[in-house]
C-alpha cells in the first residue's frame, strides 16, 4: 500500500510528470521518424496499384470495343467486388 501512496505522489509531481511526458514526446519523435518512410511509400504504393488498375480497366474497355464483345451482365458476386474495389479506390 505504502508504493502505491508513493507512485499516487510522485504522479502528482509536476517535476515528475514533466520528466514523464518529456519520455513520452521523445518515444513518439523517435517512432514518427521511424515510420513516416513507411507511410509516405505505402500511400505511393497505393497510389501506383490504383493507376495500373484505372489503366487495366481502360485497356479491357478498349479491347471489348475494339473486338464488339458483348458481355453479359456480370454477377451479383462481381458486382460487389466491383464495388468494394471502387470503394477502396476512392479512399485513396
Amino acid at each position: 500500500m505504502e508504493e502505491e501512496v508513493d507512485k499516487l505522489e510522485l504522479m502528482k509531481n509536476p517535476v515528475t510528470l514533466l520528466k514523464e511526458l518529456s519520455a513520452i514526446k521523445s518515444r513518439y519523435q523517435t517512432l514518427h521518424a521511424r515510420f513516416k518512410p513507411i507511410a509516405i511509400e505505402q500511400k505511393e504504393t497505393k497510389s501506383r496499384i490504383c493507376t495500373t488498375l484505372n489503366k487495366t480497366a481502360t485497356m479491357i474497355q478498349e479491347l471489348q470495343k475494339q473486338i464488339d464483345l458483348e458481355l453479359s451482365p456480370l454477377t451479383e458476386e462481381e458486382k460487389t467486388a466491383a464495388q468494394q474495389l471502387k470503394s477502396h479506390m476512392s479512399d485513396l
